[in-house]
């Protein structure tokens, strides 16, 4: 594929490239201060930036004290602004810049916005620090004391005030406002308001001197403020070249989204710097979306919000292919050791607080449980046995079984049986296949007579006689059963409906993707707390094909799974990548698919979790990632949806969301997968013309 194909360009898909510049500055040299903001500007702008915020006060420098209040350097500014204000013509981007303006007879602390050749509007700062060693009120005048909403500046009369939002029609989403240091650290920031009124993007120009402690500060204000305006937001502090009188400054820039840190300076450098970052402006519109609390703050303030002013930009959407952000090719599984073992702790503890709750809820002192050898009964096996722990009960009070049938390994057996004697509970085997050729004669099936017709009907008998024994070995038994099967093969329907794998009195399992139910057994390996014969069993486990077992090898070996489960739905790697993003944030699937060549397409770029196979660290092109995330559009959205509608009860596990129809996840069963389909095959048909 041509590497300029449209398809590639991070604008197509909701993104935003957006900078923050450090420039160095020298106090009261305008002139040389606008060189140095469109030589940036300049570098920005050639990389694919539509945004280029600068620090506050940098035309003039923020420590000039009472030079501020000197003809001569205001005038500089006026004529450096309207410099920088022509060199923004040859640029495709919206340049904020900071400078001391006259206006009314007063001298505001001012955000300029500059783009295509013109100013296009002047936020005042609305807080101005008059404490410890801040002393703005004795030049400036704040936003609340301007009469006017227009200033006259380098001969043009632009908007003036703090309500204004720059929005740019050719980039959808990109809305843009503007606030000055203080500003931010105040109970009710300007931006709060903004974000309510529509704006995604947040500027905040600062000059912000240095102290112990402070970055730390800094960085929490605007993760936060981030976080809670469902917004990008961006920050830059002074730098090189301002005074050091009695201050210090480290240069500080960074680029937040949503309560995540994307890009941030290196502090005290003795360079200019600029920090970049591709911003998902429709992640940030889906989010806001699905937050019926931020709607309802913006009800709370209507006529404030109403007031605010929005200014169009004739800015266009360039073609971009380098996404500058990292996408996790395990978005239900950190990178990091510490992270991945607390979220561990965190799933392992939902799963059995969930099941003891339910064990008590329903007066009953046992489970059963079906143990295969594969890595979802494994997991809810291991949630069961530390049930019983917490309740003080033996062990013994998990009834496990397994069940070989047709197709069962060698292999999956004895880690079953194995595995079941590591842990202690009370182990039993029911052989299914007499029960289950009776089933297939009663229905007149050729297998019943030992033809080898291996067809749906063969593989769900199977399935429900599995299901039919534990359901009555409950009754008998005073128990419920513990369900095993996983969010990836509810995503996907791979699993048997009603009478089947799909049913249990109580899922431990039903929101936990396949990829973190590796890590879960990892990480429980790494505690070793279940001991060397078990982590023995465990990692072998691990390293077993997934596989349903249901069809006979017609090789002469027995001792491996025959049917490998990845051959037919895809690999779980990309599977819960195209969950995670489809129904998380409802992107389209265009988008999933560029979203996973960027995490999949390279597998020397990139973080990998520890402890990861090699075999498991693969590369996938694009045509193989758009083949299985058709499959799994169309098993997603046309044909699983009713095993999800009437799934048993299980506890959610991650905010990535769970597909309870009580939960995370309401959709109709007989709804048409035709959007989602024909968007991919519009995509793969673009994409081999391309």
């Amino acid at each position: 594929m041509n590497h300029t194909h449209p398809f590639q360009s991070i604008y197509r898909h909701g993104f935003a490239r957006l900078a923050v510049a450090i420039p160095a500055v020298r106090i009261a040299e305008p002139a040389f201060n606008a060189e140095r903001t469109i030589a940036l500007a300049r570098r920005a702008a050639a990389a694919g930036a539509v945004l280029v915020l600068f620090p506050e006060l940098g035309i003039s420098a923020y420590s000039n004290d009472d030079l501020f209040q000197q003809t001569a350097l205001l005038d500089a500014v006026e004529q450096a602004v309207a410099e920088i204000a022509a060199a923004s013509s040859e640029l495709n981007a919206l340049l904020l810049i900071g400078a001391p303006l006259r206006h009314e007879g007063r001298l505001f602390n001012c955000a300029i916005a500059l783009c295509n050749g013109h100013i296009v509007g002047v936020t005042p700062k609305s807080y101005l620090p008059n404490y410890r060693e801040f002393y703005e009120k004795r030049h400036f005048a704040a936003a609340r004391d301007a009469i006017n909403d227009t200033i006259r500046i380098a001969g043009q009369t632009v908007p003036f005030g703090a309500d204004l939002i720059y929005e740019a029609p050719a980039i959808p989403g990109l809305a843009v406002h503007v606030e000055i240091c203080e500003d931010l650290w105040t109970p009710l920031p300007p931006s709060t308001f903004a974000a309510l009124a529509g704006a995604t993007v947040l500027c905040n120009l600062s000059a912000s001197n240095i102290t112990i402690g402070k970055a730390d500060y800094r960085r929490a204000l605007c993760m936060g403020q981030s976080a809670r305006t469902i917004a990008a937001y961006l920050y830059s502090a002074a730098g090189l070249g301002e005074s050091t009188t009695d201050l210090a400054w480290d240069g500080h820039a960074l680029i937040c989204e949503n309560g995540d840190l994307l890009a941030e300076s290196q502090r005290f450098c003795d360079e200019e710097q600029i920090i970049v970052a591709d911003v998902d402006l429709e992640r940030l519109q889906q989010d806001r979306m699905r937050q019926t609390s931020f709607s309802d703050s913006i009800g709370d303030y209507r006529e404030r919000l109403r007031a605010m002013r929005t200014i169009a930009l004739p800015l266009t959407a360039p073609i971009v292919t380098d996404l500058r952000r990292d996408v996790a090719r395990f978005p239900y599984v950190p990178n990091d050791p510490a992270t991945r073992d607390e979220r561990c702790y965190e799933a392992y503890n939902i799963q059995v607080h969930g099941l003891i709750q339910r064990m008590r809820s329903a007066k009953v002192e046992k489970v059963v449980i079906g143990v295969s050898g594969g890595l979802d009964s494994t997991q809810a096996l291991i949630v069961a046995a530390r049930a019983m722990d917490r309740l003080g009960l033996p062990r013994r009070n998990v009834l496990a079984y397994t069940m070989p049938g047709f197709a069962t390994s060698s292999q999956t057996r004895t880690n079953a049986h194995a595995l079941m004697a590591a842990l202690g509970v009370s182990a039993h085997e029911i052989d299914i296949r007499p029960s289950a050729l009776q089933m297939l004669r009663d229905l007149g099936h050729p297998a019943g007579e030992g033809a080898p017709v291996y067809d749906v009907t063969f593989e769900n008998v199977q399935a429900g006689e599995r299901t039919s024994h534990l359901f009555r070995l409950a009754n008998y038994h005073n128990a419920i059963v513990v369900g095993t099967g996983d969010l990836s093969e509810l995503a996907l329907g791979w699993c048997t409906y009603g009478v089947g794998d799909q049913m249990a009195h109580y899922n431990v399992n039903a929101s936990v993707p396949k990829t973190l139910i590796q890590h879960l057994i990892r990480y429980v390996i790494r505690s070793g707390e279940l001991g060397e014969e078990a982590n023995r069993v465990l990692a072998d486990i691990l390293a077993t094909e997934i596989s349903p077992e249901l069809v006979p090898a017609t090789a002469n070996s027995d001792d491996k799974p025959a049917q490998r489960t990845e051959e037919i739905i895809g690999p779980y790697a990309l599977q819960d990548f195209n969950l995670y993003y489809i129904t998380r944030y409802g992107f389209r699937p265009s988008k999933v698919a560029f979203l996973a060549m960027h995490a999949w397409g390279d597998t020397s770029a990139g973080a990998w979790p520890e402890g990861l196979p090699a075999a498991d660290r693969r590369a996938y092109d694009l045509p193989t990632i758009l083949h299985w995330l058709r499959v799994f559009l169309y098993r997603f959205f046309q044909i699983s949806q009713f095993k999800r509608s009437a799934m048993p009860n299980g506890p959610k596990v991650g905010s990535g969301g769970a597909l309870s129809p009580r939960g995370d996840w309401r959709a109709p069963s007989d709804a048409s997968a035709a959007v989602w389909l024909a968007e991919i095959d519009r995509l793969i048909a673009e994409v081999d013309v391309g």
